[in-house]
């Protein structure tokens, strides 16, 4: 078998979260929810799908995968996954141990998890060892930033009453943390991430003045995202559980960070990590550390199903994180909907799941 064409494609869906939309880091509003997904096709007729981190309809990513990665993977063997991916990467090590790139990769990566499950007949869940036990799987509703203590509050409560029994909030005030709370009560957990909003004696004093809240966790307090003692400190000194990873690129940059003690929660996203193959190395690491695994995965494509499968195969409980907003289409169908706060687990081969390319071509940008 041979990769014939690799496809990747800007894809932005409309959008509504039942506040006004937020900004993106250029200060434009974010109105669409995008991604670059990518389609592998092959001359026996198998079609893979991937995704690979791509916010903010920029299309760096996907000239990545167009330009650099695509005429590299054209006319190889998908069959012989490792064999590709390994020599990609060593090919491109000047530029893939983070950014583009890397996303790039891991799009690739998906896809080819996607066309072996489909030779084998069999879901991704099974190839990485699971037992098919686990057949939904916990979700998180993870919430757009609204910085308006009003505006958290109302939607905090509409994702509690969709019964989300876990919110995470993206802001940053002791007031907008206070607003979900008393909005959801003490049975609902709360977590917050910054975004690396503040330095290392702000996020400090910050988690000291969140303890009232009861946080899961805080998620990336501190810039930069790789100041690993800066998060070790504040693991210490806060009081708070700590959560990062969504900005790793390697599986040694994990190591480095919890051989640091930076953090109670590791959380790689399988679209810029280097897809399911390096995911699924860090599932193994995790398992002898003293952390848990919780992957990033405010996604709605194929990024959010691998996620899906990784999650099932795994022997640790974890959850899925979903980004809680009202779609106006999905490419993924039904797939992406969770019911009382979980999702079910695919289990058709591959990821499981018919793309619906309709709605692709219908919200492809370009």
């Amino acid at each position: 078998m041979k990769i014939t064409h690799i496809e990747p494609m800007l894809i932005a869906l409309p959008y509504d979260h039942g506040a006004p939309k937020p900004t993106l880091s250029t200060g434009a509003p974010r109105t669409l929810m995008d991604a670059v997904y990518l389609r592998v096709d092959t001359d026996e007729g198998i079609t893979g799908w991937g995704e690979a981190f791509g916010f903010g309809s920029c299309p760096i990513t996907l000239e990545a995968a167009r330009i650099v990665v695509a005429p590299l993977a054209v006319g190889r063997d998908p069959t012989d996954s490792a064999t590709l991916m390994s020599d990609l990467h060593r090919r491109l090590q000047s530029m893939a141990l983070n950014g583009p790139v890397r996303y790039a990769l891991s799009g690739l990566d998906i896809a080819l998890w996607d066309i072996a499950g489909k030779i084998a007949g069999q879901p991704i869940h099974r190839l990485l060892g699971g037992d098919g036990k686990r057949t939904r799987l916990p979700v998180y509703a993870s919430l757009l930033r609204m910085q308006n203590p009003d505006h958290v509050a109302r939607v905090s409560a509409a994702a509690a009453s969709r019964g989300y029994r876990h919110i995470k909030l993206h802001e940053r005030t002791i007031e907008d943390v206070a607003a979900a709370r008393d909005a959801v009560g003490p049975d609902v957990a709360l977590m917050l991430d910054t975004n690396c909003h503040w330095d290392v004696d702000q996020a400090i004093r910050m988690a000291r003045d969140l303890q009232p809240y009861d946080l899961t966790w805080l998620e990336e307090p501190v810039y930069p995202a790789d100041d690993f003692d800066a998060l070790a400190r504040i693991r210490r000194e806060g009081g708070i559980p700590v959560a990062a990873g969504e900005n790793l690129g390697t599986l040694n940059d994990l190591r480095r960070m919890v051989a640091a003690g930076a953090v109670d929660f590791v959380q790689p996203d399988v679209t810029k990590f280097g897809g399911i193959t390096e995911m699924w190395k860090a599932v193994q690491f995790c398992a002898g550390q003293p952390v848990a695994f919780e992957p990033h995965s405010p996604l709605y494509g194929p990024g959010l199903i691998a996620t899906q499968h990784i999650v099932a195969a795994m022997e640790a409980d974890a959850m899925c994180e979903f980004y809680f907003c009202d779609l106006g289409a999905s490419p993924m169908g039904d797939a992406i909907n969770s019911v009382d706060g979980f999702m079910t687990v695919p289990q058709g081969p591959g990821l499981g799941v018919e793309v619906d390319e309709q709605v692709i071509d219908q919200y492809r940008i370009g």
